[in-house]
């Protein structure tokens, strides 16, 4: 009796190939017409066909139909077989599904077939390539857009929109951008505050959706010296005894790392494993119940850099629960003499299998009687053999029960032979061999075990069309990828069992991106033997429109009328239609020296080229571009089955009462219809090539389910019919060189080359003088298409290098060790010469064991000292040359080498040297407008007693614009910080004044629009870092949001606009959020603090606050109609009647100036120049309740503001002039004045004076009469925005300052001198207590200061409040200590700025208790003579209100000078 599933074969044979089903005659011509069933639009195409054995003549019609139309794409009339493939235009629809009709027709023959095939319109591709991953805030971020259609060819389209977003912010933006040929290339700079995370470059279509985005990540990091790279098995077996992993560390510039290497295993949690918590009297913080298994080992590295670690397997296998399958591999390796480290890790999975085994030599087919030798094979899971090793065969099927049949012992080659009799085998039949006596099919969860291996004998019978077959054809993989443009043999195993003798076609065809490329076929005999076996071969050249991959099938049409068929995919080398190809000549370099890059593509082509510092890639991997990344732009790399719109109805086959179809066939992929549909081709033929979903048997139709055949109108039939499913997916000459290193990018290259005729570009480059790898990137665009160069490295190396270490700042009177160490890298000895470039700026002592020249050998290092003590104030350059020079003295017994290239290494590092105390600055401004005469002010400087002496230093300073102080000094209008948003929009909005300034006077240039415009989008960023989800902005970004801060933020991104891009939705939030704070009586609500706590007095907080936002939107042309404004300006009368404070009557005066109401501002102005002082010329205004100069700039800029910003008269602008006078009489030496508020405010109230008297006309001298000369300065037309400083000789005595000719002129004379820390009283109190150990030998000791801020003050409570902690000289924060700092009480903020720690503070009340701060301290270089680090504190409004302490290091060390 046959097996059940046999007689499914043979029907499943008779329904696709016997034509014995009801009406079909015997022996008919048959066709095959093969086309993918998706086409894309437009495109080229090719479908195959074939006519075989045809009995007559015939015409053959392939027809592709459609509602419009129908296009016949081959017509053909023959009485002979035929085979070819056409190519055909595919109509440019969009996405369509269509029919393909094939017609095949004869005098007594008629067949049609129609087929579904989709037609597919295809976008072209964009992406987006950054110059790295990863940048710094601050730095700028280079990208470019290019486009590809599905050839991989450059599309020249307009962008509509380009956008650069942090989180829903959008920080930049593009609007209609052509590419430059056929790429685009923009830039960005990220603000120095960028916040850290994830950005994204988005590219926005016509639809205003986003079509394609690319991101990348802004981090405050420190690039990698060094590399570490973990070399591990990926997986191994827990039967293996031991466990072998590497560490190797090798420096950018390809050179192994001295040092040692930690390499920590161990087993990890599970996934979503929870372990608790048990407490106990030893462990009252906790310990977990369970502890992971780990083991860490420590080595020295070897001369390359490496170490080998092995590790005992049975560390990891004691426990199986809660832990993974899988070993985690971390190694840290410690760079020898810096302490520095860095990580390395890999992951090991854990198989449980111990070995394999297998069937080997041993045959398929067997003839009925014969006696069969066969063989089986067990390995370990290394694959090495397993001798004497008991195994057990067993018989029976898969998923039945097993008998056992032999014992088998294998030989020294883990071999075993077995023979056996199948007499007593009436079919197939199937061996299972096994290391258990007792056969089990499941071995156990995490249970160590052998692999069985199984083999299917089949019993020889002669085919005929009723039976099925057991031919096969295969397509052979092949471990390496297809070489582009050579001629390649892919070779096809065949074996025809019980076939009768003749020929047979072996027809194949070649797809590559879902098209069919090519066809042929290969002939082959049947022997008149019961098996033919062999192998043919197939001959393809991939050409580049072929790649990545190509998928070959193989079919045959057998003498029994049985169709076999087979697919395989085969990757191919990554190639492209642009050959692209990067040299650079010479291929190594030494820093600083000239290179050659050569670049060869073809002609015509325009190529980006992109060099990177290989330390970025280090820090942020696998960010290149990529041909993987490129070809992932092609809709189709490899075809796989169809898409459902484009499968066809079936109709029920009849079939015949002798077929049984009990019960189902066992599931085979290897069928003709299977292997077609797996590569997304349709076929139309007329042989049934597939297990029919519905047969009719006796009347009753019988519908194929995965389980289940469910017959109509009756009950489900427990029939079994697996579906057979194909599953796939998508793949988708020499000299002498002198270097001095000064240029460290990290980008080196990012440039357009363009391609002449002869098809090379010679680029000279200049080396940087990063000591490093350089990664190159280049890819072309030409009318072929895509061309990507294989990456290229440029070694940048110098044979010996120094290393120079510096602080950013010491204090005169402190002397440094200054420490210079010199590596040789070569494989040879070398003679070194250390010597300092002499400066009177200092004076170097060398420090015991220095040595002018020593013998340096190969891979050697040496660090030479010299005590230095500095004679000057102010930025110092140290420069140390070391030179590899010519010696008769050997070195190690070698003879001294001298490099050829890199024979000099210059290295200058800079220094500031600081005066001790506090830095103090004086400044006495002067305008003067003399129309023809001359106009003369006189003044007299004097320095304190207390002044340290050497510290004094003066400069007069010259202008013929009021604002030109003020527009040199954009990015620092204040000596102070920037770190919250208040101070951010103080950056920011004086540059918009300027600019519009500037603008309408006519004034403006394209080298200050840039600097401006640049300042102006820095600042918008960081504004955004202040920025709540509802559109309120406050201080830090936190909290509820700032009533009056979003109004400043709203009427200054209104004005910026015209400028840079502002996003209109950020705008429309802010004013959305402060249309939601109005009350009902008009006022705003107050939500976050009222700015400067003096401004209080007379009035609310509510009405000034009040004032304040309605002119701000006053100020964003809202009309004074608008119901928003309307209310506010009733607000803001009720409180006209009370005029008690100055500051709210001068706002009030400047908003009723806005709303046009003229008699509430003749009002409040007639009050407000009753109550002005006047001094001399000058005129101003103070707040009664609080004499503070910042208050009197403000309030005498908005009585400013008020008198101009109706239509000024004569009079008005007289009465203006005077508040000018008086105003730029306050500025700072930076163009600034006291504080954030009263910069802004004074800035755009001179702006709007300025405008209105500007004249193009006019010119003075200037005279500056001192004690012991006299300076002279010109004033014209052609330098008035030009800044002319002068120093002057004489610190202290009587100036005059002498102005003549037609044009105004503003003078400033700068006084800066140093005093002792002062030790007045304040409203603060600061105390700092510095703690250290002193006994302890710590490689970098530390120092714990201990900070108590105290106010005393009369007011309830402070403003913001600012501690400047000025570092010790050698010395840098601790990281951690930092971030703790920053959480710590009333912190709102703390920035590490050079030689500075920087805290922001929470405004704190008046209380006897101290407020306490912590904070670390390391010496990171050893400085003698430690001079006292000054500590201040201060209010942020009113930087006079401050107090000020001393703090040194209780430890400080003496230098050891070298015996002379």
């Amino acid at each position: 009796m046959e097996p059940a599933a046999l007689q499914m074969w043979r029907w499943l044979a008779f329904a696709c190939f016997s034509w014995t089903c009801l009406g079909q005659v015997a022996s008919v011509p048959y066709y095959i017409v093969t086309i993918p069933a998706v086409l894309e639009a437009g495109a080229g195409s090719r479908f195959c066909l074939s006519l075989l054995r045809p009995n007559e003549t015939l015409q053959m019609t392939v027809t592709l139909m459609s509602e419009d139309e129908n296009i016949t794409l081959f017509q053909q009339t023959s009485d002979k077989q035929f085979r070819q493939c056409i190519l055909f235009k595919v109509p440019k629809v969009q996405n369509s599904v269509q029919e393909l009709e094939v017609i095949l027709q004869g005098q007594d023959f008629v067949m049609k077939e129609v087929r579904k095939v989709m037609i597919k319109s295809y976008n072209p591709q964009t992406f987006i390539q950054t110059d790295k991953p990863i940048y710094l805030p601050g730095q700028t971020v280079h990208f470019r857009v290019i486009t590809l259609d599905s050839k991989l060819r450059s599309v020249n389209e307009l962008y509509k929109n380009i956008l650069i977003k942090y989180g829903t912010n959008r920080i930049g933006q593009w609007l209609n951008q052509a590419p430059n040929g056929t790429l685009l290339q923009l830039s960005y700079k990220l603000n120095s505050e960028a916040p850290v995370g994830t950005y994204r470059i988005e590219l926005w279509n016509v639809d205003d959706e986003v079509q394609f985005s690319q991101s990348f990540e802004v981090e405050k990091y420190v690039l990698p010296k060094f590399d570490v790279k973990v070399t591990a098995p990926k997986e191994i077996s827990v039967a293996q005894e031991d466990i072998t992993a590497e560490v190797c560390s090798t420096y950018t510039y390809k050179q192994p790392v001295p040092g040692t290497a930690s390499m920590h295993i161990c087993r990890p949690l599970d996934h979503y494993v929870m372990i608790p918590v048990r407490l106990s009297p030893n462990h009252p913080e906790g310990e977990p119940e369970f502890v992971v298994p780990c083991h860490k080992e420590t080595k020295q590295l070897d001369k390359t850099g490496c170490a080998t670690f092995n590790f005992n397997m049975a560390l990891f296998t004691r426990v199986e629960k809660l832990v993974r399958t899988e070993l985690s591999v971390t190694a840290e390796v410690e760079e020898e003499g810096t302490g520095l480290n860095y990580l390395g890790s890999e992951t090991i999975q854990l198989s449980y299998v111990i070995g394999k085994l297998s069937f080997v030599d041993t045959p398929e087919v067997y003839k009925k009687g014969s006696v069969v030798e066969g063989k089986v094979k067990a390995v370990y899971f290394n694959n090495t053999p397993i001798p004497d090793m008991l195994l057990h065969l067993f018989e029976g099927e898969r998923w039945s029960e097993k008998m056992l049949s032999q014992n088998l012992t294998t030989d020294s080659d883990g071999i075993a032979s077995f023979l056996f009799d199948t007499s007593r085998y009436p079919a197939d039949f199937q061996f299972t061999v096994s290391a258990l006596p007792i056969y089990q099919e499941y071995q156990g969860y995490r249970t160590p075990h052998y692999e069985d291996g199984e083999h299917t004998f089949m019993l020889f019978r002669l085919k005929t069309k009723d039976t099925p077959t057991i031919s096969s054809l295969e397509v052979k993989k092949r471990e390496t990828k297809l070489v582009c443009n050579v001629e390649e043999l892919i070779n096809v195993r065949f074996a025809f069992v019980g076939e009768a003798p003749g020929p047979v076609d072996i027809m194949y065809l070649i797809l590559a991106r879902g098209a069919i490329s090519r066809q042929g076929l290969m002939k082959v005999e049947v022997l008149d033997e019961p098996v033919t076996k062999g192998e043919v071969s197939i001959k393809l050249e991939v050409s580049p429109d072929m790649a990545p991959l190509v998928q070959v099938v193989v079919y045959a049409g057998l003498p029994s009328e049985n169709v076999i068929a087979h697919k395989a995919d085969f990757d191919t080398e990554k190639c492209f239609a642009t050959k692209v190809s990067l040299e650079f000549s010479p291929s190594t370099a030494v820093p600083g020296e000239e290179n050659r890059l050569q670049l060869r593509a073809n002609p015509g082509s325009l190529c980006g080229i992109t060099a990177v510092d290989q330390s970025v890639l280090i820090k942020e991997p696998g960010k290149k571009l990529t041909a993987d990344k490129i070809f992932n732009l092609l809709p189709v790399q490899r075809a796989s089955m169809y898409p459902y719109e484009v499968n066809d109805p079936e109709a029920c086959l009849r079939v015949r009462s002798k077929r049984s179809i009990l019960p189902y066939p066992v599931h085979d992929d290897s069928n003709a219809y299977s292997v077609f549909e797996g590569v997304g081709l349709k076929m139309l033929t007329n042989l049934v090539l597939k297990s029919p979903s519905c047969v009719t048997y006796n009347g009753v139709n019988y519908y194929h389910q995965r389980m289940v055949t469910y017959r109509l109108n009756s009950y489900p039939m427990a029939v079994a019919m697996n579906r057979m499913d194909a599953h796939g997916g998508s793949h988708p000459q020499p000299q002498i060189i002198e270097t001095v290193r000064t240029f460290f990018p990290e980008t080196w290259l990012w440039d357009i080359v363009e391609v002449g005729k002869s098809g090379l570009e010679e680029v000279h480059v200049t080396v940087p003088d990063t000591i490093t790898t350089w990664e190159t990137e280049a890819f072309c665009l030409s009318e072929q298409g895509f061309g990507l160069a294989s990456p290229k490295e440029l070694v940048v190396f110098q044979p010996f290098f120094l290393d120079l270490s510096l602080p950013y700042s010491i204090i005169r009177g402190e002397n440094l060790e200054l420490k210079a160490t010199v590596f040789n890298y070569q494989s040879s000895c070398i003679m070194v010469s250390m010597s300092p470039l002499i400066s009177s700026d200092y004076t170097l002592t060398p420090l015991a064991g220095a040595q002018q020249a020593s013998c340096l050998c190969a891979k050697g290092r040496r660090t030479h000292s010299w005590k230095l003590t500095p004679t000057a104030l102010g930025p110092v350059n140290v420069t140390m040359i070391a030179e590899a020079v010519s010696s008769h003295t050997s070195c190690d017994n070698e003879i001294v080498n001298v490099p050829e290239r890199g024979r000099i290494d210059v290295v200058t590092r800079s220094l500031i040297v600081k005066a001790e105390g506090t830095e103090q600055t004086k400044t006495h401004n002067i305008l003067l407008c003399p129309k023809g005469e001359s106009l003369q002010e006189k003044v007299e400087l004097s320095l304190p007693e207390d002044m340290i002496q050497g510290s004094a230093r003066a400069s007069v300073s010259v202008l013929g614009d009021i604002l030109g102080r003020a527009l040199k000094n954009l990015d620092g209008l204040l000596s102070m910080p920037y770190g919250c948003g208040e101070q951010n929009m103080a950056l920011l909005a004086p540059n918009i004044y300027i600019l519009e300034y500037l603008t309408n006077t006519q004034q403006i240039t394209s080298k200050i629009k840039a600097r401006a415009t640049n300042f102006l989008t820095s600042g918008y960023q960081r504004q955004l870092n202040y920025k709540h989800s509802d559109g309120a902005y406050s201080t830090f970004g936190t909290g509820s949001g700032n009533t009056w801060l979003t109004a400043f933020v709203l009427r200054s991104f209104v004005k910026a606009k015209s400028f840079i891009y502002i996003d209109p939705t950020i705008l429309a939030d802010a004013k959305s959020w402060l249309e939601s704070k109005q009350q009902d009586n008009g006022c705003f609500q107050k939500l976050g603090s009222l700015f400067n706590n003096r401004m209080k007095g007379g009035v609310s907080d509510e009405v000034t606050l009040s004032a304040y936002v309605t002119a701000a939107l006053l100020e964003t042309n809202m009309s004074v109609s608008d119901p928003q404004i309307n209310k506010s300006m009733s607000c803001l009368r009720q409180s006209l009647g009370d005029k008690s404070n100055t500051y709210a009557t001068s706002l009030l005066a400047y908003v009723f100036t806005l709303a046009g109401d003229m008699e509430a501002r003749t009002l409040l102005l007639e009050h407000l120049d009753k109550v002005a002082t006047q001094e001399g010329g000058n005129l101003y205004w103070s707040q009664r309740s609080e004499k503070s100069m910042s208050l009197s700039v403000e309030i005498s800029s908005y009585v400013l503001l008020a008198t101009l910003s109706a239509t000024p008269t004569t009079a008005d602008l007289g009465y203006a002039s005077r508040i000018v006078r008086w105003l730029t009489s306050q500025q700072n030496s930076y163009g600034g004045f006291s504080s954030t508020q009263d910069t802004v405010v004074a800035l755009q109230a001179l702006a709007l004076y300025s405008t209105l008297v500007f004249s193009p006309e006019g010119s003075s001298t200037v005279d500056v009469q001192l004690p012991s000369g006299q300076m002279t300065f010109e004033v014209n037309q052609d330098n008035k925005l030009l800044y002319q400083e002068r120093s002057m000789k004489d610190v202290t005595g009587k100036y005059s300052v002498v102005v003549k000719g037609t044009a105004c002129a503003s003078m400033q004379l700068s006084l800066h001198y140093n005093i002792p820390t002062p030790r007045d009283e304040s409203s603060f109190r600061i105390k700092v207590t510095p703690d250290s150990e002193c006994s302890t030998n710590q490689l970098r000791p530390k120092v714990t200061l201990r900070l108590e801020s105290k106010y005393v003050g009369k007011e309830d409570s402070t403003n913001m409040v600012m501690v400047d902690i000025k570092l010790l000289s050698g010395f840098v924060p601790e990281p951690e200590s930092l971030r703790k700092l920053k959480s710590a009480l009333l912190v709102d903020r703390v920035e590490h700025n050079d030689d500075h720690v920087i805290i922001y503070l929470k405004p704190f009340f008046a209380v006897d208790v101290p407020i306490n701060h912590f904070l670390d301290i390391l010496q990171d270089i050893e400085v003698e003579n430690l001079k006292p680090a000054v500590v201040k504190i201060y209010d942020y409004y009113q930087q006079s209100d401050q107090a000020e302490t001393e703090y040194n290091d209780p430890c400080n060390k003496k230098l050891r000078i070298a015996d002379e």
